[in-house]
């Protein structure tokens, strides 16, 4: 298999850090870990498991165009014989795009790699949740005379009301929530540090503060959630712990698998419902750049393929 090796090796083998100049130019952690990793298995394949280093970075960067590019598309052709999913590949291709481009950005290579386009993705997207029933079943097996049960149930109707990611609610500190005004102070996902201030029924303003009753010494930094494990007490929830908190609920009441996105999801659908479809209003809600993800939820919500064809075969008698 043909690999950076087999490519004569750059005159000046250590430029500038690339690819912790690309990593630092993205806000997300989470962005951060994806190109990391994504970056990680391209070098693997290309340089047969050698360490990803700043050197190795270089030496990619300083190829010859078409050598870079029999690399990319050699990797590319590897991750389809593996039936990688086409939205893996094309994250992963991104990342290799990015990083060339950062690189011809701060002078380490002289060539880019936008015309080595992705594979085309299925539009559809599985946007079902729990129905409304559901979910008002899982609320009530929250204790509410205990802290547990408050900040589960303050966690699960902020999730559901306001639709929230999270990532979103795991960073919400007490200096961003407004009780007087029943208004929250998130940071969402494209925001940057830029905040946004989003509005909260009086049911889930009340619960919050139900919840922070049962809280000692609170300081503006301290979480709105916070742990309640012995040793991790007042430490925020990560959004592994939230996303535990939701499995543990819902395994009670559904054997569907629920996930704090699959409420997002549920409060999405539900919303549409409410308001007939205004996908422009509920946009507000969402948060959704384009509102043409939101006519994805319109569609699956009505299942307009399945009301034409029973029509179509009604047809024929």
């Amino acid at each position: 298999m043909l690999t950076i090796t087999d490519f004569s090796k750059p005159q000046n083998p250590y430029p500038q850090d690339v690819l912790g100049i690309l990593l630092s130019e993205r806000r997300s952690k989470n962005t951060q870990r994806a190109y990391l990793g994504d970056l990680r298995i391209f070098f693997s394949f290309i340089a047969a498991d050698e360490p990803l280093t700043a050197s190795l970075v270089a030496r990619f960067l300083q190829l010859k165009r078409e050598q870079a590019v029999i690399l990319v598309l050699r990797f590319k052709a590897h991750c389809l014989e593996n039936n990688l999913a086409e939205a893996t590949l094309n994250r992963r291709l991104a990342a290799i795009r990015a990083l060339v481009s950062m690189g011809q950005t701060v002078g380490a290579c002289s060539y880019n790699l936008d015309d080595i386009k992705g594979e085309k993705v299925q539009s559809y997207r599985d946007t079902t949740g729990v129905e409304v029933s559901t979910f008002t079943q899982c609320l009530a097996k929250c204790d509410l005379n205990t802290p547990k049960g408050k900040r589960d149930y303050a966690l699960l109707h902020l999730l559901w009301s306001n639709g929230l990611r999270r990532g979103e609610v795991a960073s919400l500190k007490i200096n961003d929530l407004d009780l007087d005004s029943k208004r929250l102070r998130i940071y969402g996902k494209g925001l940057g540090t830029q905040a946004l201030w989003i509005d909260l029924s009086q049911a889930t303003t009340s619960a919050i503060e139900r919840w922070l009753l049962t809280r000692e010494l609170l300081t503006e930094q301290s979480p709105i959630f916070s742990s309640l494990h012995a040793g991790y007490k007042d430490y925020p929830l990560t959004t592994t712990g939230i996303y535990k908190i939701v499995e543990q609920y819902f395994k009670l009441v559904t054997s569907k698998h629920i996930s704090p996105h699959r409420i997002r999801h549920s409060a999405i659908t539900a919303a549409l419902d409410l308001y007939n479809g205004d996908v422009r209003k509920v946009q507000k809600f969402s948060r959704h750049k384009s509102i043409e993800t939101l006519m994805i939820y319109d569609d699956n919500r009505q299942n307009s393929q399945k009301q034409i064809s029973k029509s179509l075969s009604d047809l024929l008698g």
